[in-house]
């Protein structure tokens, strides 16, 4: 058989995918199954399976798909989803490609809003503590849109209620996918202001897709790391979001949102003028009491006398002087007598006459070790010059100032016998007052000796 008649795998695999992308029936497939295999990769395409009981097959979203959908697909989550068919030709495996998804029996907006709020649950945010609204604000910031209903029923009520108060709108989208960041980005420019006491945020009434802005996890973490109290009217009262969870204070309606965030300025204007009443009639009574207690004490007697408060003093101040100076005398007659018996021990303990004793003691013994050393001296010296003449007796040069000399060879030993000369050698001879070199001419030996 002919090699042309069978094909690669290559072509066989071009060929069944080609057979994928023209079939009407696979270019747009709905199919319901359960999340298999299924591990986020962020910011990434996303692999997983969908299966039921009988079957499994293969499923790839592309990021910019996945990034649409409200939710957070789980593993095991039953799911609804759009897409199409086609082959992967490297492995042979076919696939779906999916468009769009959203969960079986359940709206995916709705799960997104459950799945959000168990989060920030797990983190602690709704257990924060509260920021308090200012009871009386300067200057208020609101976030909402600028054409909308919200702004003309908050100017409103805050025209009528407190006049005096600032607002500033800070205009935002408040629906749409760009509204989220576009009230992130507002709510950062008014902590970075600084100048406000309270920022207020909401929108009218609408279904679940109209207030998703609010239910994103970004406006809710703009919320919390806000430094300014935040009050939230998101919808009608019914409707609950994220930032209504989050906000440090909740209003049903825009309209309350107003009047939360301010008083009204009658009430104030006649709370200050009851204060006023209350301060002056509390005043006139302190006043009056004080008056009755200097009219009490102008008929006390020391006042009306005044030098009798201070004659008792005087006297006291002179019984006090008596007293310190008998103190003083006593003290100083104790001392002085304590003095004089101090002196009369020490003198009686006086080592005056002990120390001139032991001075003519050391007097004495001084003389005597004097005498005993000069003792010694001489006896010593006489020893020393007997010892001296003794060695002058004994000593070679004495002999030689008698007459005799003293023989040496060449290697300076003295010859003493007659066997110590040869004859032709020379003798130095040493003599008184020097030294007489000499040469052998005759040996003879003394027979008597």
């Amino acid at each position: 058989m002919d090699n042309e008649q069978y094909l690669t795998v290559t072509a066989l695999s071009q060929y069944l995918k080609r057979k994928f992308d023209v079939d009407p029936y696979l270019g747009h497939v709905y199919l319901m199954g359960e999340i298999s295999n299924f591990r986020l990769r962020p910011h990434a395409h996303q692999y997983f399976s969908l299966k039921d009981d009988k079957a499994k097959i293969s499923a790839i979203m592309f990021r910019g798909n996945f990034e649409k959908i409200k939710f957070q697909p789980e593993e095991g989550m039953q799911v609804l989803v759009q897409g199409r068919i086609s082959l992967y030709e490297p492995s042979g495996s076919y696939q779906i490609y999916i468009d769009s998804m959203e969960p079986a029996g359940l709206g995916a907006l709705y799960l997104a809003f459950e799945q959000l709020k168990k989060k920030l649950a797990q983190q602690g945010v709704f257990d924060l503590p509260k920021k308090s609204i200012p009871q009386f604000p300067k200057r208020i910031a609101v976030v909402t849109s600028q054409s909308g209903a919200v702004i003309h029923d908050i100017m409103t009520t805050v025209a009528r209620r407190f006049p005096i108060v600032q607002l500033v709108l800070y205009p935002a989208q408040v629906q749409g996918d760009e509204a989220a960041a576009t009230i992130v980005r507002q709510i950062k420019r008014i902590n970075e202001a600084g100048n406000f006491d309270t920022i207020i945020i909401g929108r009218g009434g609408g279904s679940i897709e109209d207030l998703w802005p609010f239910n994103e996890e970004i406006v809710a973490q703009a919320i919390v790391e806000s430094q300014i109290p935040v009050i939230s009217s998101v919808g009608h009262e019914t409707d609950t979001t994220i930032a209504d969870l989050v906000a440090d204070l909740r209003a049903a309606t825009p309209t309350a949102a107003a009047e939360l965030a301010t008083p009204v300025l009658s009430d104030v204007l006649e709370h200050l003028q009851d204060l006023h009443t209350r301060l002056y009639s509390a005043q006139n009574n302190l006043i009056g009491n004080y008056s009755e207690k200097v009219r009490s004490l102008s008929q006390n007697v020391f006042l009306q006398h005044p030098e009798r408060i201070y004659e008792v003093y005087l006297q006291k101040v002179d019984y006090l002087q008596d007293k310190l100076q008998q103190s003083t005398r006593n003290i100083l007659t104790r001392s002085k007598n304590t003095l004089v018996q101090d002196a009369n021990r020490l003198v009686r303990v006086s080592p005056r006459e002990q120390i001139y004793s032991y001075g003519n003691q050391v007097n004495r013994n001084y003389q005597i070790l004097i005498n005993n050393v000069n003792k010694v001296i001489n006896k010593n010296r006489n020893i020393f010059n007997s010892q001296v003449a003794t060695l002058d007796s004994l000593s070679p040069l004495k002999t030689l100032s008698r007459g005799y000399a003293i023989p040496t060879g060449k290697n300076g030993k003295v010859l003493r016998d007659v066997t110590d000369y040869q004859v032709g050698s020379s003798v130095d001879l040493k003599v008184k007052h020097g030294n007489v070199k000499l040469v052998t001419k005759e040996v003879s030996e003394d027979n008597n000796g």
